[in-house]
């Protein structure tokens, strides 16, 4: 092969300063370098805390760009990373193959193919790898090193215009490290990253952006399994508390008659089991922030007390007279419609508006579209380590299926998915190459039959049976909610009444947590006294 052209070098540097986005950026770089090298796949992946990220790829799957390869647990990445200047892998290079089972251009267990990594190298330091795959064997063995060197320093300078951007945005060093250690978090800890490139959470990135160096108190709205805690440690990571405490309070776990010396604390003998002093978890996040999880559960007299928080930064620990300063940011998170609960007199009209001084409403994975895929990726990578595997990939047609479903119960249902339809092919599988097909998915299917087959098995009434005993749509104002609602009073009041209010009985026949189901009648309005079972 011969060297690179100058025209082309030309042609390339005015394509990269032409591009507007950074993204737009790093796909022109790899469509020039597969126009000068001839090769099936071309990955651009950044060094962070030990890891490669993929920020741009060519003719690998689509979920390659949800994955963070664990370098030392790749020894091609490792003697990439370790070096200062290209390597080419032998053809019969007995290193097994990151991307194994990902390359279109094959499927299956990569045979004997031609290998290459670039180190992108700045100041001396590795700051990203460009790795490029050919079908053909040593395709990669006659480029002149002078055309890998510029190929190297093009994607260094792409690369690193992109690090400098990004933190010109950021517009602190304070907000350049708490990105960091938001980016270190999304490697070491599960779910740690707020990953997503749909329309929707670009806008829900942009606004967490604009509003976390704020002190509002932010209210943060969304289903089940959206990600609403994430949310909440993004916002605490980028704002001026990021190096203050974050402590984390589940208000429907707490115990009515604790939860004021949760929160607040108490003094030794305050009440008849209080034999020491606590400190409240408003105390313990003195100086950071408090994250209230399930805020609708809290009672209408402990509202009245958080209001105080809210108002004077004051607290009153229980069994004492004086009270106490605290500098605290408030962020609180629900599943409930807050202002139902306002206008049904359920929660505190001043509380809430003093908590929504700037809502944040977390999208549903249904109305995330082309992000099932991203994160599909990235969960894939993080069971592959969790069991030891040596390679776990997606079938396309398990990727159509995960992205076909609704996803009632969000990104962590589809966490939760991809770790048993793994367990399932790791059963199934001898050995190398894992790959998830749709028989290792039948929850899919299963989910969406199960309400039709609960009611079927148990003699409980069917949703359109219940609605079609209604005189009309309209008596819900056309409210789907409200239907819905309806229905799972009825359900619930009946299963429960055939269980002499046995919560736990009810919960078994109804397939679900006995704690979800209890919570869910305590907000439909279901009261069991003396066996005798009411709704409202």
């Amino acid at each position: 092969m011969d060297e690179i052209s100058p025209q082309a070098l030309i042609e390339l540097a005015l394509d990269l300063a032409n591009s507007l986005t950074t993204k737009d950026r790093f796909e022109r770089l790899l469509s020039t370098v597969r126009h000068v090298v001839t090769c099936d796949a071309v990955v651009l992946l950044d060094v962070e805390s030990g890891f490669l990220k993929p920020l741009a790829q060519q003719g690998l799957s689509q979920d390659a760009l949800g994955r963070r390869f664990e370098i030392m647990a790749h020894p091609r990445f490792a003697a990439i990373c370790n070096s200062v200047t290209p390597v080419r892998f032998a053809t019969e290079s007995p290193l097994p193959d990151p991307y194994d089972g990902m390359l279109l251009a094959y499927e299956g267990d990569l045979p004997v193919h031609a290998c290459m990594g670039l180190p992108l190298m700045s100041d001396h330091k590795l700051i990203g790898v460009l790795t490029l795959d050919s079908m053909s064997p040593h395709v990669f063995d006659d480029i002149p090193k002078r055309t890998l060197d510029i190929i190297s320093a093009m994607s260094a300078a792409t690369l690193k215009t992109a690090i400098l951007l990004q933190e010109l945005e950021r517009h602190s060093v304070h907000n350049q490290q708490v990105l960091a250690e938001l980016t270190h978090e999304a490697l070491v800890k599960d779910g740690g990253e707020l990953m997503g490139n749909s329309h929707v959470m670009l806008k829900l990135k942009r606004e967490i952006d604009m509003v976390a160096i704020s002190d509002f108190s932010i209210l943060i709205e969304g289903e089940t399994g959206v990600g609403k805690e994430l949310v909440a440690r993004t916002l605490h990571r980028q704002s001026k508390r990021g190096e203050g405490p974050l402590v984390y309070v589940n208000c429907a776990a707490l115990p009515e008659s604790l939860i004021e010396s949760e929160l607040f604390g108490h003094v030794r003998g305050a009440f008849t089991s209080a034999d020491r002093n606590r400190i409240g978890k408003f105390s313990l996040a003195d100086g950071g922030t408090i994250f209230l999880d399930e805020i609708g559960e809290l009672p209408l007299p402990v509202q009245s007390k958080l209001l105080r928080v809210l108002q004077n930064q004051e607290i009153q620990v229980v069994g004492k007279d004086a009270v106490e300063q605290v500098n605290v940011r408030i962020l609180a998170a629900t599943n409930r419609q807050l202002k139902v609960e306002v206008a049904q007199g359920r929660f505190r009209a001043d509380l809430y508006h003093r908590l929504s001084v700037y809502p944040i409403s977390v999208p549903p994975l249904r109305g995330r579209e082309g992000d099932v895929t991203l994160l599909s990726g990235h969960f894939i990578e993080l069971t592959r380590r969790k069991l030891g595997m040596q390679q776990l990939t997606l079938r396309a047609s398990a990727i159509d299926a995960l992205n076909q479903y609704d996803w009632p119960g969000n990104v962590r249902e589809l966490e939760h998915v991809i770790a048993r339809a793994a367990l399932r092919a790791k059963g199934s599988a001898s050995s190398g190459i894992i790959r998830i097909g749709l028989e290792h998915m039948e929850h899919l299917v299963a989910t969406q039959s199960q309400l039709s087959t609960l009611g079927s098995q148990s003699g409980l009434p069917q949703l359109n049976d219940h609605l079609s005993e209604q005189t009309s749509v309209a008596e819900f104002d056309n409210d789907l909610k409200s239907a819905t609602e309806a229905f799972q009073r009825k359900m619930i009041t009946q299963v429960l009444s055939e269980e002499s209010g046995n919560w736990s009985a009810a919960a078994k026949r109804l397939q679900t947590d006995r704690a979800n189901l209890n919570r869910l009648g305590k907000r439909l309005g279901i009261r069991v006294t003396k066996n005798i079972v009411t709704g409202s």
